[in-house]
């Protein structure tokens, strides 16, 4: 393999916060900027290196802040401008970085730009978005559905036009064919590249560059055609992003993440090594394993077998090496507790699985990203009622589904509590005060009650705890090069429990085995030699690894 290009962000280790839910500094219940900047130094001593804030934007809030109605304006339940300066100096003065959430294919109906566009059909912001005539018989311009379960376009009655809204029908899609509206997105980047940020996570940026409007194929069981063929992953969309190179990002040492999927090769082009675009995207194939095929996608109880994640993990690993940088997660704002969905929140094995979990991603080939109360082993909420979610995807799930009498309400609340959002949106669980230490009012959404059991401060003083696992492995990280720039082959590819792997670089090689059961399970990979940077257990026994047993070896090749 050639010399992997050197750059800070394939150093880095990314911390997600989702501001909303960490940390409250006024007891109005929602989190807050200034309750970020309390405990900057919490992060610094993690050892992160780059904050990535999830929308803190002007909003009216239909999707918590992904409905965007200013820009360049703070949301008034997060704090002020000045409060945003004060917090960027501080994670500037402990050596951190911020990545802000680009979100740019769509704003909110409220912003003004959307409030002038649906005035008249000849508005000069009319072509700001995508407005279509209905049909003759009157029905949407086409068959897409929004992914949150409803119908992608809205009927405006005054101009008797519909808009398209792949998201909530307040999250209207920018129209990114007319150059004044990529004109305002590229000045709007560079206000904030010039106030000191130092990179984007770009939302849903795979789908800005819509081609077509043609009617797509329908999954049997479904109302609606996702439509994607159309408009994720086009040729436009790669114009468009290296248009934004060209316009902004070369211009600046930025961290460029783009929440797009797709697959590999997908991915490369992308993330590609001739640096034209992004610096890496998220993938989802490996969040997908739980879709069970059907039009329910992602509500079912189907698990996440061993053999499918694998495969997946290894498949991007192979196939971007040396062509395009990986990034690698197992949970954020979109996806239930990793220790949940992937490991066991038992109360004997969810410390063990929490750092099973942590040491696949701080030993893979790519950037870690870690989700607020993750490192801290933080569970589902496992709600029981309906009325204890807050997130719009929940709610029109429930009327797509049970409303319509086409599934039951019990099963829809199993579902949902094992895979909804909201399962990560609880707030983070600081200490064993009451809401946990996360505010002095009463919590946005519910706080978890095993807060008691899991929490900051009481794993801080323990040695053992989750939280000062991630401290070493992100020690870990900084201090051995083979972890962030090795050569990456599969081992025991076709083991039922035992997800292996091998990193290599200048002469020395890393073994790396996890044990993804509650069960012990064979594992001969360990003769005694090299030596040991982590494990999770204090002993070993030979020939096995113990249930949710991780073990990371180096030595010389």
């Amino acid at each position: 393999m050639e010399q992997e290009a050197r750059a800070w962000w394939k150093e880095a280790v990314v911390y997600q916060i989702y501001p909303r839910s960490f940390a409250d500094s006024n007891g109005d219940g929602i989190g807050d900027l200034n309750g970020v900047t309390e405990h900057l130094d919490y992060l610094r001593e993690l050892g992160v290196t780059v904050l990535w804030l999830s929308p803190f934007f002007s909003s009216p809030n239909d999707d918590n802040g992904y409905d965007i109605s200013d820009y360049r304006g703070i949301m008034k339940e997060f704090g002020t401008m000045a409060d945003f300066d004060r917090m960027l100096a501080g994670i500037h003065a402990r050596g951190m970085k911020l990545v802000m959430d680009l979100v740019v294919n769509h704003s909110s109906d409220e912003h003004p730009w959307f409030v002038e566009s649906r005035k008249s059909r000849d508005n000069p912001y009319r072509d700001y978005y995508i407005w279509k005539d209905p049909r003759p018989d009157g029905s949407a311009p086409n068959n897409w559905g929004s992914y949150f379960a409803e119908g992608a376009w809205e009927l405006d009655e005054t101009t008797g036009q519909y808009y398209l809204h792949l998201f909530s029908r307040k999250q209207p899609d920018l129209n990114w064919a007319n150059p004044r509206v990529r004109d305002e997105v590229y000045d709007m980047m560079a206000w904030w590249c010039g106030k000191g940020v130092d990179g984007f996570r770009m939302d849903v940026i795979s789908m800005i560059g819509k081609e077509n409007f043609d009617d797509g194929p329908v999954t049997p069981g479904k109302v609606y055609s996702d439509g994607e063929a159309s408009y994720k992953h086009t040729e436009t969309t790669h114009r468009y992003l290296r248009e934004m190179r060209e316009r902004v990002l070369s211009k600046y040492d930025l961290l460029t993440v783009g929440e797009a999927g797709g697959t590999p090769e997908q991915a490369i082009r992308y993330a590609s090594n001739d640096g034209s675009e992004l610096n890496m995207i998220f993938s989802f194939e490996h969040n997908d394993a739980l879709n069970d095929g059907t039009a329910m996608g992602k509500w079912s109880d189907h698990g996440a077998p061993l053999a499918e994640v694998r495969e997946i993990l290894n498949r991007w690993q192979l196939k971007l090496e040396g062509r395009a940088w990986n990034s690698i997660y197992l949970s954020n704002h979109d996806q239930p507790r990793q220790v949940s969905r992937y490991g066991s929140d038992a109360p004997l094995f969810r410390a063990r699985s929490a750092k099973m979990l942590a040491t696949l991603i701080h030993t893979m080939r790519g950037t870690p990203y870690v989700y607020q109360g993750e490192e801290l082993g933080m569970t589902n909420a496992y709600f029981t009622r309906l009325d204890q979610y807050r997130d719009i995807e929940v709610f029109n799930t429930w009327k797509l589904w049970v409303e319509t009498g086409k599934v039951h309400p019990e099963d829809m609340m199993r579902w949902f509590a094992r895979i909804a959002r909201d399962n990560a949106r609880t707030p983070m669980q600081w200490n064993r005060s009451e809401n946990a230490g996360f505010t002095t009012g009463t919590p946005w959404i519910g706080v978890n009650p095993n807060y008691l059991s899991v929490n900051a401060e009481d794993e801080a003083r323990d040695p053992d705890s989750v939280l000062n696992y991630y401290k070493k492995l992100i020690a870990l990280r900084k201090a051995y090069p083979i972890l962030v720039y090795g050569s990456f082959a599969p081992l025991l590819e076709d083991d039922p429990s035992v997800y292996a792997y091998r990193r290599e670089l200048d002469g020395e090689r890393l073994t790396v085995a996890l044990n993804w059961t509650d069960r012990t399970a064979p594992c001969a990979l360990f003769d005694g030699a090299g030596k040991e940077l982590i494990s999770n257990y204090a002993s070993h026994k030979e020939g096995v690894l113990l249930p949710f047993e991780a073990r990371v070896v180096l030595e010389k090749a």
